[in-house]
């Protein structure tokens, strides 16, 4: 088909096949040069979830979010998020992510970045100074809201990149290692706010090395050299590898696969 009708057809097919799921993957493949950073990743994740992805440094994590969100284009194989094929044009403002990376401007204060997230979300004044003050409280940094981001702690920072993410309230969330250089108590305080995400129907995928972090996940999985090799709620993983951490629980499956 050509013409008028062959672009509204193509553009339906490309939504249709990754219909159903918030994130679904098949047989993903990224290589640089000799490197296999992710190899025949398939995920599927439903709405109102809250999915963690661990594994060590290397394991190919943040290599995936990345193609999730469109800044890698994969090798091989496929990637849709909110049913539309990755890089996703016309869902893009229903869409958070928070790099590891910082993703923020240091000549600008807390209060300027959070701005500039919203203008360019169209999101109108009002909407935007009652999303400022919530996501202040979550990140702790109500009282330096107009410090540079460039005299702000490490940790401090990384927050203020989570806030930005969160801005628009998106419908699906993508955050690479959000807790990094988190004091414990404040963790705490993210969880709760994930949690409430979760529960306002709202999807998040999250790295993590933190094996207490990942225990609250709906869903894990488990990545190692690239692979996913053991995908399940924490208590699946857990009873099928006869463990009672999931510090275990991965060490074991990785034994059992060979890597």
């Amino acid at each position: 088909m050509s013409g008028a009708g062959g672009g509204k057809g193509t553009k339906m097919t490309r939504m249709l096949e990754g219909a159903g799921d918030i994130v679904r993957t098949h047989r993903l493949r990224k290589e640089f040069e000799d490197l296999v950073a992710v190899d025949d990743l398939d995920l599927k994740v439903g709405p109102g979830l809250l999915y963690g992805m661990i594994g060590p440094n290397g394991s190919g994590k943040t290599t995936a979010i990345k193609m999730l969100v469109g800044l890698l284009r994969p090798t091989a194989g496929k990637a849709y998020v909110l049913g539309e094929k990755v890089p996703i044009v016309d869902n893009i403002s229903r869409i958070g992510y928070m790099p590891q990376e910082m993703a923020i401007y240091a000549d600008l204060t807390v209060h300027e970045n959070l701005e500039l997230f919203s203008r360019l979300y169209s999101m109108d004044r009002e909407l935007f100074e009652k999303r400022e003050r919530e996501l202040l409280k979550v990140i702790d940094l109500s009282d330096r809201r107009d410090a540079l981001v460039s005299q702000l702690s490490g940790g401090m920072k990384h927050r203020t990149s989570l806030a930005c993410a969160l801005m628009h309230d998106p419908e699906v969330v993508f955050l690479d290692e959000p807790t990094v250089g988190v004091d414990p108590e404040l963790r705490v305080g993210f969880w709760k706010y994930f949690a409430d995400l979760k529960a306002r129907g709202k999807t998040v995928i999250m790295t993590t090395h933190y094996m207490d972090e990942a225990v609250r996940c709906d869903l894990v999985g488990m990545m190692r050299l690239g692979r996913l090799i053991g995908e399940g709620t924490p208590k699946e993983l857990m009873a099928m590898t006869s463990t009672s951490d999931l510090e275990s629980a991965f060490m074991t499956m990785a034994r059992k696969v060979g890597t």
